[in-house]
């Protein structure tokens, strides 16, 4: 049996069409302050990994990477209907939430090692609790080990105010990743974590010091 070819997620026109739209809509609602672009390469495999927020956040760190395209993992119910002309124009990977999903890692890794970047949120999905952050899954690094990419870690602190900003976008310095991954992983929870509690934040506007 003839084995089903990967799908490809290098640059599409969509995505080269789309992008300025982005990045003015992005800027226009939530103007962001960014720090940290000097950390992410200009060329090779990279992997963006950092805590998630709002529903906006995937569509804020492609506006403002300006410069390379972010193929950013999206659970696969955005591959249906009319979101997934968007999803799939983008370079979004699919992947599914209710199973340890082996063939979207093997997707990034393939990317990867095609000289992409990955964009991904190491949580699994958008952090409602109180927690500063919720435990990180292993695929981050696992595909950063993987394709001997570059992993820079991304913390999203402040608010998303529309049409005033307030949300910061840092891009912290690139993680080694050896054979620990468990090390590894641990690693990129605690550098992420530990920007998120100095710039006040735990989720939304839940501080640490507001817990019970």
């Amino acid at each position: 049996m003839k084995e089903k070819s990967k799908p490809k997620y290098g640059d599409r026109w969509f995505y080269t069409f789309i992008k300025p739209l982005l990045i003015f809509l992005i800027y226009l609602l939530y103007p962001p302050k960014v720090k940290g672009l000097e950390n992410i390469p200009k060329k090779g495999p990279v992997v963006l990994a950092g805590n998630h927020t709002k529903w906006v956040d995937p569509e804020m760190i492609c506006a403002v990477v300006k410069k390379r395209q972010v193929h950013f993992l999206a659970k696969q119910e955005l591959f249906h209907g009319w979101a997934h002309i968007v999803t799939w124009g983008m370079g979004a990977i699919p992947v599914n939430r209710k199973i340890h999903d082996h063939g979207a890692l093997d997707h990034a890794i393939d990317a990867l090692k095609s000289g992409l970047m990955i964009g991904i949120f190491p949580e699994g999905t958008i952090n409602r609790t109180e927690d500063v952050i919720m435990p990180f899954k292993i695929g981050a690094v696992k595909m950063t080990q993987e394709a001997d990419a570059t992993l820079v870690p991304f913390a999203i602190t402040g608010e998303y105010k529309i049409f005033r900003g307030g949300e910061i976008i840092e891009f912290l310095k690139p993680i080694k990743v050896g054979e620990d991954l468990e090390k590894a992983n641990q690693e990129l929870m605690d550098v992420v974590s530990k920007k998120l509690i100095e710039g006040g934040r735990t989720h939304g506007s839940i501080r640490k010091s507001d817990r019970v």
